[in-house]
């Protein structure tokens, strides 16, 4: 019988975690459904082991719930709870990017000017459902808010800011399709990059935050 290798043990669990992550954030694996062991095994043709292990890491984000008898769940969404999410990442997410301005370096603000113009250059929304965003364009929105926060030096503050907006795009995916077309995100977007790289901590931080809000009041809204 061979073992399979710690490296090798490894990249498979950190691929099957990035691949169940993934379909939770695409709706893939829907909001508050149960993520049963022998199904998810069979569909992302690993052990049970790594199942585990990947489900532990994502409950450690938020992304998935667990209590006894009940087994794993994805995390549900409610209006409650997006209130709560609103004001989080307003306080963390909106930190995290004040770190990043002040300490980010000019490889960092390479990588937002660059994810910035593919968000710019990816279409909007979908063709087959113009009523809700592009899935080209929700990934490269999320690149690029990413890369806003990546310039803090703060591993904690950016690790919870990620899992933040991680929730967020559950949300995004499972909302109704949005009704806040006379806005102009596109230009909120540009005016956070200028903001940020011009080193304006206290306007970008604004803009942010304010980006945040309006973003949650359509989703209530919708």
């Amino acid at each position: 019988m061979t073992t399979e290798l710690p490296v090798a043990a490894a990249s498979r669990t950190t691929r099957v975690y990035e691949a169940v992550r993934a379909d939770i954030l695409a709706g893939r694996l829907a909001p508050g459904s149960r993520l049963g062991f022998a199904g998810l095994v069979e569909a992302y043709d690993c052990s049970m082991g790594v199942i585990r292990e990947a489900l532990n890491r994502l409950l450690e984000q938020g992304l998935v719930t667990s209590a006894p008898k009940l087994g794993f769940r994805v995390v549900d969404i409610s209006n409650d709870d997006l209130v709560d999410l609103t004001v989080a990442r307003c306080e963390i997410e909106v930190l995290a990017l004040k770190y990043a301005i002040t300490a980010g370096d000019l490889k960092w603000e390479g990588r937002v000017v660059a994810a910035h113009h593919r968000l710019e250059r990816t279409p909007q929304y979908d063709p087959a459902d113009p009523g809700r965003f592009s899935e080209d364009w929700v990934l490269a929105h999320g690149e690029y808010h990413q890369a806003l926060l990546d310039g803090c030096a703060n591993k904690r503050i950016l690790a919870t800011a990620t899992m933040l907006r991680d929730s967020a795009e559950l949300y995004r995916h499972w909302s109704a399709p949005l009704h806040d077309r006379g806005r102009d995100i596109a230009g909120e977007h540009r005016a956070i990059l200028d903001a940020a790289v011009g080193r304006n901590s206290a306007l970008a931080c604004d803009l942010l935050s304010t980006h945040i809000r309006r973003t949650t009041d359509a989703l209530l809204n919708s």
